[in-house]
């Protein structure tokens, strides 16, 4: 990789921490409704896997996705809209925070369901399959949702049809407010991928290069027809959800995990080699953090869908 792209992923990182920081905010301000889930701590493997991506391959993921979607390209502008309901939103202020998509980036969403979205990951690759292309199916997940029907049925069916789909499984520890091994009979989540004799790995998902590199390999292997399972070891430095009193875990714990902060690391490593120095990457921080507040700025004077938009986006025309 080169130094400026480098220095952009750098970029998307600390933009996905502030953007994040600021919808919570937002949210105590009452100006955004329902569910907030936020990004902050898992930041390395959004940026990590989409890096790696090339342009037609799909992406979609569940709820805690605002990371993933400025990953894909997606404006502060857009995501900040639609956290606020407003109608220059990404899903024009009727999706939320759950439901950000992009068609024409290929990124599908943000589904609310726990799970809901991995049959969708399967159809897409199957659809992909019937096309004759090497188009890449990029499906995230909590670990989570590898307990429940719909986790067993795609990955299965990705496996007896040969399916291009990269499974990412954002393993930050907890669902919701349960531990995995409470939860789960193997804790080791990539496991469960070879009851399917699907190839897997697992990679330390507070490490954006590190998680580049795996997402590389694994897609070399996707493009064949063979689905593959990577587990990112993260964890998420905020509650579940906004509402989340995490009385589950301790304070010692999530300091233990911050001193492993993946932008402090990347910064880290990027003074280290010389890539870049405290001047330059002190000068991307303050451009993010512009480019947010310009986008909440747009947000909250860009208008509401009006009423009669209700049933627009219903059915495709």
């Amino acid at each position: 990789m080169d130094r400026q792209e480098l220095i952009r992923l750098y970029y998307q990182m600390v933009l996905i921490r502030r953007l994040e920081e600021r919808s919570a905010e937002l949210y105590q301000q009452d100006k955004i409704g329902g569910f907030l889930h936020l990004y902050i701590g898992q930041e390395a493997v959004g940026v990590g896997v989409v890096s790696a991506r090339r342009p037609q391959d799909h992406v979609i993921t569940a709820y805690r996705d605002h990371g993933i979607a400025i990953a894909c390209g997606l404006t502060a502008e857009e995501v900040i809209a639609e956290l606020l309901g407003k109608e220059t939103g990404c899903s024009k202020g009727m999706g939320g925070s759950m439901h950000l998509a992009d068609v024409d980036k290929r990124f599908w969403g943000g589904y609310a369901i726990v799970g809901g979205h991995l049959p969708l990951a399967t159809g897409l690759a199957l659809a992909e399959k019937y096309r004759g292309t090497d188009t890449a199916t990029i499906c995230f997940f909590g670990d989570g949702s590898t307990n429940i029907g719909y986790f067993h049925e795609a990955l299965n069916l990705s496996k007896v049809w040969d399916l291009a789909v990269l499974w990412v499984c954002e393993n930050n520890q907890y669902g919701m407010g349960t531990a995995v091994e409470r939860a789960s009979a193997v804790s080791e989540i990539r496991r469960k991928a070879e009851g399917y004799g699907m190839a897997n790995a697992q990679v330390d998902g507070m490490d954006v290069l590190a998680v580049r590199q795996a997402t590389l390999e694994a897609l070399e292997r996707v493009r064949q027809g063979e689905p593959f399972f990577l587990e990112a070891m993260t964890y998420r430095f905020r509650g579940h959800s906004m509402g989340d009193p995490e009385r589950y875990r301790t304070g010692e714990e999530v300091r233990k995990w911050q001193e492993g902060d993946p932008i402090g690391r990347f910064y880290d490593h990027l003074l280290k080699e010389k890539i870049a120095d405290q001047a330059a990457l002190e000068a991307e921080e303050a451009r993010a953090e512009k480019e947010v507040e310009q986008a909440v700025r747009f947000a909250e004077a860009s208008p509401d869908p009006s009423p009669e938009q209700v049933y627009d986006l219903v059915y495709v025309k």
